[in-house]
């Protein structure tokens, strides 16, 4: 008797154990999934889940806030997630929030991450939708690394192929590379450059310094570029030797007249040209008087064409006109 009722007692405290345990492992398991908590049924819609399964945490700050409750597919790249947040929580979400899907770790369980918004909106309620924003998945960054792989072992095949080329001086560079008498010459050529860039460096600054000193008041070249006084005689100067020219060419065309006149005519003019000896002096001097005439009417036209007295010749010109027009 006594032996049945110490074993009732084990049984009832192993019993009420169990129940205890039970209860605690339902309450632990309730407050993870928020089962005991006020929530309320906020939306967010996807092209991929990337593995997101009911049950799994949603986040809002890194903080856990409520459980995923329901997946549904509603085409075929949306799909809809409803996730069960506290409404204790909730109200610090606001409208222009952002959900996106991942990773509890690296080799963790997927989560819902809401991201706060930037602008100061109202807090979301029960059955609003937030925005989202899809990240790249596993299989798309594996994806991409293979084909960089790929891409990198194209491009080393072909720089090992380039590089095989240079070593063998084939092509250009190979020969730029391997050519110890083309790299002296490129060398020379280059120090011969320098040199030139340092002269043509010097004879500038050399004509700087040579400009720099002329003197705009006392030089001739000063006052040949500044003087109006020494312009004007230059101008009346030049003005007498096309006046003595004109006069020179009238004289000598007198000249030849009488000279004909002598040659044909009679008197003691015509016997003074019998003279042989005199008239090879005359004609001499006549030859001279035409060389004279001719070598000043170039350097006239030279002066006419001359950068110092083109001006003048020019308003001279204009002159004759005005007065040809009158």
């Amino acid at each position: 008797m006594e032996k049945s009722t110490s074993q009732k007692i084990r049984l009832g405290v192993f019993v009420t154990l169990g129940l205890l345990m039970l209860i605690a492992a339902l309450y632990f398991i309730g407050n993870r999934q928020h089962l005991f908590t006020r929530n309320m049924a906020v939306f967010a819609e996807f092209e991929n889940v990337n593995g997101l399964q009911i049950g799994n945490n949603v986040r809002y700050s890194g903080i856990n806030v409520g459980t995923v409750s329901k997946i549904e597919m509603i085409g075929d790249s949306r799909i809809v997630v409803q996730m069960m947040v506290e409404e204790s929580t909730g109200r610090f979400i606001k409208r222009d929030a952002i959900a996106s899907i991942g990773s509890d770790g690296l080799v963790g369980s997927m989560v819902v991450n809401i991201l706060p918004g930037q602008e100061d909106l109202n807090p979301i309620s029960t059955g609003d939708t937030i925005d989202t924003y899809s990240r790249i998945g596993a299989d798309d960054m594996l994806s991409t690394l293979n084909v960089t792989n790929e891409n990198a072992a194209l491009l080393t095949s072909d720089l090992l192929k380039i590089t095989d080329k240079i070593l063998e001086a084939r092509g250009t560079l190979g020969v730029l590379v391997s050519d110890t008498t083309l790299a002296r010459d490129i060398q020379i050529t280059l120090a011969n450059l320098k040199e030139t860039s340092a002269e043509t460096s010097r004879a500038m600054k050399k004509i700087n310094r040579e400009l720099a000193g002329i003197n705009m008041k006392e030089s001739a070249a000063g006052t040949l570029l500044s003087d109006t006084l020494s312009r004007d005689r230059i101008e009346h100067l030049i003005r007498n030797l096309d006046s003595a020219s004109l006069q020179i060419i009238d004289i000598t065309a007198q000249v030849n007249h009488m000279l004909q006149e002598i040659r044909e005519g009679e008197g003691a003019l015509h016997y003074l040209t019998q003279d042989r000896e005199l008239v090879q002096n005359i004609d001499t001097t006549m030859v001279n008087i035409k060389e004279s005439s001719v070598k000043l009417n170039e350097n006239m036209e030279a002066l006419r064409h001359n950068w110092l007295f083109r001006g003048y010749f020019r308003k001279l010109e204009k002159q004759e006109r005005k007065k040809a027009g009158n």
